[in-house]
């Protein structure tokens, strides 16, 4: 048997296609433009190549789109200022604040600082209390991410075993609580789990988000399970170009699972896309606007 290979890439095409139609139809009806800010404190490459993706995409999509590019000295009161004024600009809808933020900013104040009505990556303590209550939220753009490509590739959850592997608050705990919201039934393993590999085999969904490279190997796979890569790490290649891998040994995995997303191509694509959706959605929230066809699910292949 040889797993099916969840397309993130072609997912992440169509869904910013319904996306686009939406912005469009929310310009035409209301006059209104999506408006996303992104802070990005230092220099740090990785978060500058990200940063600059969402901008091309929020462009791309018809979106307003503004970019604040901060010294690393940049203190957390005047982090927290600007914040606050973008809490106040009725053309932003959605704010993110690119993490990590360096040592002397407290992550959480930024977080709490967010308006909740513009947080668009998740992670205010309210956002998650919303999810968890099983409530209307904006959740984290990969956990959204995973849900769409699991219901695309699975269908009806209810009933399903499912596993996460990992315990974070920007991926494995809303991914639990996204799961627990479709019906599934769901364990959340981490470092302490004992006997890891046997609680794996349970799952008929098993999502990695350890960060741990290639640590889910094959024989830890129930065989016909769907499995959802959320890590990525870089390993060096002296001799060329650096290779992207997951947490799950693809080549392993392939052999063993139903259908199984790549590393890269997975859930990498969906992220971004996701973010502008949550600003969309931001946005039609803020505005009362209920009449605009905001994407709740992948939209069907051509």
């Amino acid at each position: 048997m040889t797993a099916a290979v969840i397309d993130g890439k072609e997912a992440a095409a169509r869904l910013k296609e319904g996306i686009a139609k939406a912005v469009g139809e929310l310009k035409s009806k209301h006059g209104i433009v999506p408006g996303l800010a992104t802070i990005l404190v230092g220099e740090d490459p990785p978060s500058q190549v990200y940063v600059a993706s969402k901008q091309k995409m929020a462009h791309a999509l018809g979106m307003h789109s503004v970019q604040h590019n901060l010294p690393a000295s940049t203190s957390e009161a005047d982090l927290l200022a600007l914040v606050r004024r973008l809490n106040d600009d009725p053309a932003i809808h959605g704010i993110l604040v690119q993490m990590p933020v360096p040592k002397q900013i407290d992550t959480f104040k930024v977080i709490t600082t967010t308006s909740v009505a513009k947080d668009v990556d998740g992670l205010h303590p309210e956002s998650a209390g919303r999810l968890l209550n099983g409530g209307e939220a904006l959740v984290s753009c990969t956990p959204l991410g995973c849900l769409m490509l699991l219901k695309e590739a699975v269908g009806d959850l209810t009933g399903k075993n499912a596993v996460v592997v990992g315990r974070s608050n920007l991926v494995g705990k809303p991914v639990a609580n996204l799961l627990l919201n479709e019906n599934c039934t769901v364990t959340i393993a981490h470092s302490k789990t004992k006997d890891l590999p046997a609680v794996c085999r349970s799952a008929d969904i098993l999502v990695a988000a350890v960060g741990r490279r290639e640590m889910i190997r094959g024989d830890w796979i129930k065989p016909g399970a769907v499995v959802i890569d959320v890590g990525i790490t870089r390993v060096p290649n002296p001799g060329g170009k650096d290779k992207l891998v997951g947490d799950v040994a693809y080549d392993e995995a392939v052999k063993v699972a139903g259908a199984v997303t790549p590393v890269p191509g997975g859930v990498g694509p969906m992220t971004i896309v996701c973010l502008m959706l949550n600003t969309l959605k931001a946005c039609c929230q803020q505005h009362g606007i209920s009449d605009v066809p905001v994407p709740t699910r992948l939209p069907p292949r051509a």
